[in-house]
């Protein structure tokens, strides 16, 4: 197939017209498509659109620089050093063309300016850190630029254009569309999975949070029996949620309704209290019914011997994943201390 490669060619304009020329001329003589952007005023943020979009489409980038700098943008760089660092970020091949510091050249084509010549200096330093060659004269320009296309063209080929009739039977494009319609149908499928995967997560998300607000707007009175009292305590101001807080880490294997009232008791700032039931049985079995009416909590699935007459109670699916959630939020948001052997009922050995 005859491909046409795109040439992008950058460069101040007025002080390198006649040398443009002559690097279109000979991108044409190569049979190649040249674009610049002498048509288009760089100042207009539109125009840099579609700038960019014809650096985009371009297979090869030539920058020739001279002794001017060129207009500045309002980020303070040359428009042509903005087309420069756009074609470099772009991955375009960048083929530079600097005039020799011997070459002869008019003084109303150099930059006067501290300022601007430091920049230029900037610039040329930024293009000799890549492929380039230096030229003298017009014509020393056109014969290099010629000889750096053809090896670029040969080392880093690129997509280029080709007419849509020599393709349209050709066996490689046909191969090629084979390829990209099996690959666009594995992504296709990858792309339903993830969507029917994000549907789920985000129904999974919606549905804690409305467990979350049942359980944080259901308020409860916490009695406790402390060891040594007479009598249950003044109650403590608690909610569903606190309560699930409390049991659901030791439920995670299982756990009886008796020792269920000890973790509550404890997540409520109490260590010392009575063996039998530390808080209201019937307490505790209320809140056991409203934490499995919401799917938080189930009967333990694990075998236990006939002589062992204790009720076992787990944490469900959705229970494991709320708690999760929490406790996540919690670490992420530094609220959960470690545990001391005061406030788990521990002594130190």
């Amino acid at each position: 197939m005859d491909k046409k490669f795109q040439i992008f060619v950058s460069s101040t304009y007025e002080d390198l017209k006649v040398e443009r020329d002559q690097v279109i001329k000979a991108i044409l003589e190569m049979g190649h498509i040249p674009v610049g952007m002498e048509m288009f005023s760089a100042a207009d943020e539109e125009q840099w659109k579609i700038i960019q979009r014809q650096i985009d489409e371009s297979d090869y980038y030539v920058i020739i620089a001279a002794h001017k700098y060129g207009s500045v943008t309002a980020d303070g760089i040359s428009y042509t050093e903005k087309e420069y660092d756009y074609a470099v970020s772009k991955s375009v091949p960048v083929l530079g063309f600097v005039l020799a510091d011997t070459a002869s050249w008019s003084a109303d084509k150099m930059e006067t300016a501290p300022e601007r010549r430091q920049s230029l200096e900037l610039f040329k330093s930024k293009i000799k850190s890549r492929l380039v060659d230096f030229w003298s004269s017009k014509d020393e320009l056109h014969a290099k630029v010629s000889i750096a296309l053809m090896k670029s063209m040969q080392t880093t080929p690129r997509v280029g254009w080709v007419r849509s009739d020599t393709v349209s039977n050709s066996p490689e494009l046909v191969k090629e569309l084979t390829r990209l319609s099996q690959e666009n149908a594995g992504l296709r499928e990858q792309v339903k999975e993830l969507e029917q995967q994000d549907i789920s997560r985000k129904a999974e998300e919606t549905q804690s949070e409305k467990t979350f607000e049942i359980l944080r707007k259901n308020k409860a009175k916490i009695y406790i029996f402390e060891n040594g009292a007479t009598d249950w305590s003044e109650p403590k101001d608690g909610t569903l949620l606190g309560i699930f807080q409390a049991i659901a880490p030791n439920l995670m294997v299982e756990n009886t309704p008796e020792k269920i009232g000890g973790d509550i008791a404890l997540y409520y700032g109490v260590v010392n209290v009575r063996a039998y039931a530390p808080v209201p049985t019937n307490h505790v079995s209320h809140w056991l019914a409203d934490l499995s009416a919401l799917n938080l909590i189930k009967p333990s699935d694990k075998k236990h011997p006939v002589s062992d007459k204790n009720d076992y109670w787990s944490l469900s699916f959705e229970g494991e994943n709320l708690i999760r959630e929490l406790r996540r939020i919690q670490l992420e948001k530094g609220l959960i201390d470690q545990e001391s052997p005061e406030n788990t009922g521990e002594k130190e050995s």
